[in-house]
């Protein structure tokens, strides 16, 4: 592309860190946590060129307690205290790094983020949340001082993006034309989560713990509302339970007059293939989830991280193909689990978008040499807030080519009502495609149960508003010592 032909180096000239609270409209149980209230990370660089041009840019990222670590021995205060060290160490070695290029400076300090987090008592997936964060504000400075948008420098790889020893395998792998191939779609389809605590119909809200803000509650009114044809369906481990609930969500999506597909969602709940086995052969042999069943994706990490990698899922991928979520620690955490039968893995801009990036261009090496499209990237969500963070998850699942992303921040969150009004309206002006004001509230807007996208092929990393840090409090700095754990 014309004006991208180079690759820049720079250096980190500041690291700023914010935090904000937000609160959840109604609870949402994953796993072992049911929440209410989370904390929303803020990191703001400033970058340095040769030449003496000079930028910020900004990232954004909910800290959700167990999904990093689920150590039940962690309190929820220890699980987010857990993200702000990785994003401390990270700070720091980005600081001191030098000169580098954009993913050379990601590249030259892998290493050692990991090794640091696990003297902090950080498992990989942690210690990744720092980088993950600051990658993606350095980009967008990046973006900003080129005049470009993140589709643009990504598709002319300006970050530089190469194999090297951290992914060997893709020394082969011609990764500038992969990238430069890459083609954004203008819309992606929402699939909307079915939590484990969600009401299904009227029937099971007590009215008393009805919300009453204007956006739905229930899958029955999410349906009618925003128009979904894509879900997410979490499952506790528990058959009965499992196949009665689902029987209710079948009852409300089988007549909803449209087409509709699912992912299932086993949260790490079985501690090997034969569980998930009985839950599949126990919705397989009840005739309510027919359609269910023929509706069904993939299954989503339902196995145990500590024992996911080291067994063979192959006759759960024969049913349906399974993706790896929470055990993608590091760089390699894909490579193994396609050798255990896994096809597919998860983007999250939390685990970082180069290793989405990444990921995405093994699946096209191995799709390549089978002459089939049996591997696959999955989007999935980890909260995202409306603002800057939704937006570069958003803007990374499309430019991979993703056709739809789980999203239930939008579901959970009653849009940006929190926030200061300025704030609503430059990002509702700046992005009119992905955002309305409904009750006098900036919301996300799912028309036909699909996003918009168009706004964000904007200079910088998809983002053409800033969020208002003078509203927000400084991070406060994580206790010193191990928090948690993982073995150095």
């Amino acid at each position: 592309m014309a004006g991208l032909s180079e690759t820049p180096r720079f250096k980190v000239a500041e690291v700023e860190l914010f935090e904000r609270d937000f609160r959840l409209r109604m609870p949402f149980r994953f796993g072992v946590v049911t929440l209410t209230e989370a904390v929303q990370a803020f990191a703001r660089i400033r970058i340095e060129l040769p030449d003496g041009r000079t930028g910020w840019g900004v990232a954004a990222e909910a800290l959700a307690p167990k999904w990093f670590d689920k150590d039940p021995a962690l309190s929820n205060d220890d699980n987010v205290d857990q993200p702000r060290a990785a994003i401390e160490i990270a700070r720091d070695f980005y600081l001191s790094a030098g000169s580098m290029t954009a993913f050379g400076l990601f590249a030259a300090t892998y290493r050692e983020q990991i090794r640091a987090g696990a003297e902090r008592g950080l498992n990989p997936l942690v210690a990744g949340f720092g980088p993950a964060l600051l990658d993606r504000a350095v980009l967008d400075a990046l973006c900003r001082i080129e005049g470009c948008s993140f589709y643009q420098a990504m598709r002319a790889n300006l970050p530089g993006i190469h194999a090297d020893e951290l992914v060997p395998e893709l020394n082969e792998f011609d990764l500038p034309a992969f990238l430069e191939g890459l083609e954004p779609a203008p819309t992606v389809h929402a699939r909307h989560t079915v939590g484990l605590v969600d009401w299904i119909t009227d029937a099971d809200r007590n009215p008393a713990d009805k919300v009453g803000d204007g956006l739905p509650e229930t899958l029955e009114e999410v349906v009618s509302f925003y128009g979904n044809r894509y879900f997410k369906l979490k499952v506790g481990g528990n058959v009965a339970d499992d196949v009665a609930r689902l029987t209710a969500i079948a009852g409300v999506l089988d007549r909803s007059g449209h087409p509709y597909r699912a992912s299932l969602d086993g949260n790490e709940q079985y501690e090997n293939v034969d569980g998930v086995m009985e839950l599949w052969n126990a919705m397989c042999s009840t005739p309510a989830l027919s359609r269910l069943v023929d509706s069904i994706l993939f299954f989503e990490q339902p196995i145990k991280r500590s024992v996911a990698l080291d067994r063979d899922v192959s006759t759960l991928s024969e049913q349906r193909p399974v993706i790896v979520d929470e055990s993608d620690g590091d760089l390699n955490a894909f490579a193994i689990a396609h050798t255990r039968g896994y096809h597919g893995v998860s983007s999250k801009t939390c685990k970082g978008f180069y290793k989405s990036v990444i990921n995405a261009a093994r699946c096209r090496m191995w799709n390549d040499a089978l002459g089939a499209e049996r591997n696959f990237m999955s989007a999935e969500d980890l909260t995202t807030q409306a603002g800057v963070c939704v937006q570069q998850d958003l803007a990374l699942i499309n430019l991979l080519g993703i056709t739809h992303v789980e999203r239930n921040g939008h579901h959970y969150v009653n849009g940006m009502a929190d926030l200061p009004r300025g704030e609503q309206d430059a990002f509702l002006a700046a992005h009119p495609d992905l955002y309305h004001r409904q009750d006098g509230v900036v919301r996300l807007k799912i028309d036909a149960g699909e996003l918009a996208l168009g706004s964000l092929d904007c200079t910088g990393f998809a983002t053409g508003a800033m969020p208002d840090f003078a509203a927000m409090r400084t991070m406060p700095a994580a206790p010193a010592g191990r928090i948690g754990g993982a073995k150095a």
